[in-house]
């Protein structure tokens, strides 16, 4: 979504686990069921462990299903954070936008008086692209565990993000997404598996809330608890790009 949005991610602060030191050997942490059947029971004392799908014993791609535990996990963390992001981002940019110029040419920001959707679309092309470009390269130094740590299928914790600091003593000074300044580089794992814990629980309330935002503007009257408080929105909140660019514009199909 908009600006809130960016200024979240970049506090990533939510983030359980330190980034490991660079070089340091780092151990195979690959989860089985029985390891999913005691986080749900730590994260839910009540529902404890439910998977209709039966997805703790899939095998995705042939990885094996280690791999494909470490690949669910990484997945439900990383969307309950994108989910949480955007959760605040939305109740920001619905009473406060920056008062500077968003672009060059001195165009504002979009008003408060829009829904967060509506601000979205009315954000230029090109600023859409530069945000999905800086998401991009994020995902990319994540895959790539930022040429030092394992993938999150191979080993590395679920949740764990890169140290940039490979890209900062060859490229560019730039700081760490989870703790920049080291204050949480001595905190025990007791207290790192506990505020993993809540961060999952968060980000699972999150996507329930984010959805319930962006349906009650969808749909008047699908959320009545939010009837009355959000602003509608006629267009579509999953097509980002909606009216300025489409892939069939280049490839010769349908508008």
């Amino acid at each position: 979504m908009k600006t809130g949005l960016v200024l979240a991610s970049i506090a990533a602060g939510a983030s359980a686990f330190a980034p490991a030191k660079q070089g340091a050997s780092v151990s195979r942490t690959a989860a089985s069921k029985a390891d999913l059947e005691a986080i749900a029971e730590k994260a839910n004392p009540i529902v404890k462990f439910y998977d209709p799908l039966n997805l703790a014993e899939a095998d995705f791609y042939g990885m094996g299903s280690e791999a494909t535990i470490g690949f669910l996990r990484q997945s439900e963390i990383k969307h309950g954070r994108i989910a949480m992001f955007a959760f605040v981002g939305y109740i920001v940019q619905s009473n406060f936008v920056f008062p500077w110029p968003q672009t060059l040419s001195g165009a504002a920001h979009p008003s408060v008086d829009l829904s967060p959707e509506a601000q979205w679309d009315a954000v230029p092309l090109g600023a859409k692209w530069q945000i999905f470009a800086v998401i991009s390269a994020l995902e990319l130094w994540d895959e790539c565990g930022g040429g030092y740590l394992p993938h999150y299928t191979k080993g590395r914790k679920p949740g764990q993000y890169p140290s940039f600091g490979k890209f900062r003593d060859a490229v560019h000074p730039v700081l760490d997404l989870y703790d920049p300044f080291g204050f949480n580089k001595n905190m025990s794992e007791e207290t790192k598996e506990r505020r993993l814990i809540a961060e999952i629980n968060n980000g699972r309330l999150a996507m329930l809330g984010i959805f319930g935002f962006l349906s009650a503007d969808k749909v008047e009257g699908s959320v009545p608890l939010l009837s009355g408080i959000v602003k509608g929105y006629s267009g579509n909140p999953m097509i980002p790009f909606e009216g300025q660019f489409s892939y069939a514009d280049y490839i010769g199909g349908p508008n």
